[in-house]
């Protein structure tokens, strides 16, 4: 059973409910969070529709506001790209994709498997004409006025060369710039020191590069900058190959999992600790919420026609929450809209100063 559209004047968005690994329950508690708080957002909602209406029945914040998709087969973490590729037609994953290619959502959110969706992404809704590769781009909690830097890529593919650092620092800055409200976003790019001289070959033709296209793309390049400068307040984009990114975001979450744990452990240390945590709840539960990553939840798929959300696996009812607001966001500003006259841009500049230098040559 299908269901027409009926949220006529809201920013519809599609949600695969069946990814988690907490499973519909937590979506939908997710959903109905972010219509709580925000009476413009609608939803399609995609899984066993059985299921799915049992649980939205349940939230009267959500009556008129769901469309469902019943779907029969789920895309699991164990599951192959390839694999769902070639035979998820009747997956949620796929069915949420599809609605934002048939253009009755906004963009898609899904708890599940990354790599599945990064495949489905752009196979039914292809790259942008001039993207090579594909990024994911994530929220970075930092020194900055904002709170937070944009990081990219973060794992859709492990290798990236000049080119698709340029394009990275492109798609990231116009992330920035609709995402974070930022007019003119400062553009760093990763390396293991600040000087021109260090870096592999692709890191200093891509230094190059991003240098040569900033005032075109109104943005500032600030040059090389460091891991530490990741949650610093040098830059509002850091730049970087997948495998980087991904192994920094990780040792990130676990440094800050870690310092949590050693907190705990040494104010429950003698009845003097307890009595000081006790006094200082109300900074430490501002601490909490400043570094809680369910609030910055999502992975944005940028170079793609559409907006894709990717949520953590593990995410409960905020963090679903969060991942919606986001992508809610990023459609009310047409980001994806933006970001593909920006990279179609930048393309014909691109060319233009190949075949010019060509000429130039001969």
């Amino acid at each position: 059973m299908t269901d027409q559209p009926t949220q006529t004047g809201r920013t519809v968005i599609s949600v695969d409910a069946m990814g988690g690994d907490s499973g519909p329950a937590v979506v939908v508690a997710g959903i109905a969070k972010s219509a709580s708080i925000n009476p413009k957002i609608g939803f399609v909602l995609h899984g066993h529709e059985s299921v799915l209406r049992k649980l939205v029945s349940k939230r009267r914040v959500l009556d008129g506001r769901v469309v469902f998709r019943d779907c029969p087969d789920v895309v699991t973490m164990e599951d192959k790209p390839s694999q769902v590729v070639r035979s998820g037609k009747e997956t949620s994953m796929w069915s949420a994709l599809e609605s934002v290619r048939q253009g009755e959502a906004h963009g898609a959110v899904s708890c599940g498997n990354t790599g599945a969706l990064m495949a489905l992404s752009m196979m039914r809704l292809r790259k942008l004409p001039g993207v090579n590769r594909p990024a994911i781009a994530i929220l970075w909690p930092s020194r900055n006025p904002q709170g937070f830097n944009v990081m990219l890529d973060v794992g859709a593919d492990v290798r990236a060369d000049a080119k698709d650092l340029l394009q990275y620092a492109l798609m990231g800055a116009s992330y920035a710039r609709n995402g974070m409200a930022l007019a003119r976003p400062r553009i760093g790019l990763l390396n293991v020191g600040t000087e021109e001289h260090k870096g592999r070959a692709e890191l200093k033709e891509a230094h190059a590069m991003i240098s040569d296209f900033a005032e075109q793309a109104n943005f500032d390049f600030v040059g090389f900058v460091e891991g530490s400068d990741i949650p610093g307040d040098k830059a509002d984009v850091i730049v970087t190959d997948g495998f980087t990114g991904n192994v920094a975001i990780k040792t990130g979450e676990g440094t800050a999992s870690l310092i949590g744990d050693l907190l705990r452990e040494a104010f429950k240390y003698s009845p003097l600790s307890r009595l000081a945590s006790i006094l200082a709840i109300t900074s430490l539960n501002r601490l909490k919420k400043r570094i809680d990553p369910r609030r910055v939840n999502g992975g944005v798929f940028l170079g793609l026609n559409g907006t894709v959300i990717k949520s953590h696996g593990g995410a409960d009812a905020t963090g679903v929450s969060a991942a919606i607001k986001l992508a809610f966001t990023l459609a009310e500003s047409g980001f994806s809209e933006k970001l593909a006259a920006r990279v179609a841009s930048t393309a014909a500049l691109a060319q233009d100063a190949a075949q010019s230098a060509s000429q130039f040559e001969e």
